[in-house]
């Protein structure tokens, strides 16, 4: 299959949005959040991850949100931004079956064959297990793992296997003149990407030898998080430090509100966004307020940014 190139930038792990009465697929807003994002310059799109409510969701359901994502980018001008999708089952037979529907239904990447694999690690879902670099590393020398997502926030662990593996970088006048690799990828192919997992750490990830993030907070805030990597490749570092700190002080949250408080930013700022699907709960108007109210600072910056498209 005909793969879309990973590209440095930011990437965003898609919310799933649903009907507020009936909780069945809200199809149009799927759509116009993933257009909103492309048009905001994010380079990718993940869906079915845990962001997107996955465990919620029947296969069937799951499948048609990635390729109704697949299809508003296309509609929009946007076959350069790839979808990966999420792919992970309780057996191991489920997982690579799910991975053929995922291939099937617009998925360009998953975690599991027959199509690349990104790895996830995020030990805050798997009950504290981490992978550490030598491991990643190690693995990594397959052919068809084509990068890593570090949500536990390692920097350290990141910039080891970034190093290791010959990650793709941004440009930047801020970053070494070359990048060399201790480790030779067999696979040419499938240039290695190093994915800071948490927006909280955009710039930290790009000093770290990173490619590219793929973050939560970029549901809300992906022009901002766009900023950082335009003025790192720009070389004004004052300057993407102090929306590093704008973003993260939003970012953090957005975390603590975790989907619901996402979702409903997502409402108080973009008109769209709803409510989670049960059994997560849906927080008081006051409580939704409270969230709108303690991200207006990014969020006057984010919307005085242009799209970049």
């Amino acid at each position: 299959m005909s793969l879309t190139p990973l590209r440095p930038g930011v990437y965003a792990p898609t919310m799933t949005f649903f009907d507020a009465e009936t909780e069945e697929l809200d199809i149009p807003s799927i759509r116009r959040h993933a257009v909103r994002l492309a048009k905001a310059g994010l380079v990718g799109l993940v869906t079915m991850g845990s962001n997107g409510e996955a465990v919620h969701l029947s296969r069937e359901e799951r499948m048609t949100v990635t390729r109704e994502t697949r299809s508003a980018l296309d509609e929009a001008g946007f076959s350069n931004v790839p979808v990966i999708a999420g792919a992970s089952e309780n057996s191991i037979r489920g997982t690579i079956d799910l991975c053929k529907e995922v291939a099937a239904s617009g998925g360009d990447r998953c975690r599991r064959l027959p199509v690349p694999i990104i790895l996830y690690n995020y030990p805050g879902a798997v009950a504290g297990i981490d992978m550490d670099s030598d491991l990643i590393i190690r693995i990594s020398e397959h052919p068809n793992i084509v990068g890593t997502k570090f949500t536990c926030a390692n920097t350290g662990k990141l910039t080891r296997v970034a190093a290791a593996l010959g990650a793709i970088t941004p440009s930047s006048p801020l970053a070494p003149a070359e990048r060399t690799a201790t480790v030779s990828k067999p696979n040419a192919k499938h240039p290695y990407v190093a994915f800071g997992g948490i927006a909280d750490f955009s710039l930290q990830t790009l000093v770290s030898g990173g490619s590219a993030i793929l973050a939560g907070g970029a549901n809300v805030l992906p022009r901002l998080c766009v900023r950082i990597f335009t003025l790192w490749s720009e070389g004004r570092l004052t300057e993407a430090i102090e929306a590093q700190q704008q973003l993260s002080a939003a970012d953090w949250v957005l975390t603590k509100a975790s989907i619901p408080g996402t979702k409903g930013a997502i409402q108080s700022y973009y008109g769209y966004g709803g409510f989670p699907r049960r059994p997560l709960s849906r927080l008081t108007d006051a409580q939704y307020q409270t969230v709108a109210d303690k991200i207006k600072s990014a969020m006057d910056v984010e919307l005085s940014l242009p799209d970049v498209v």
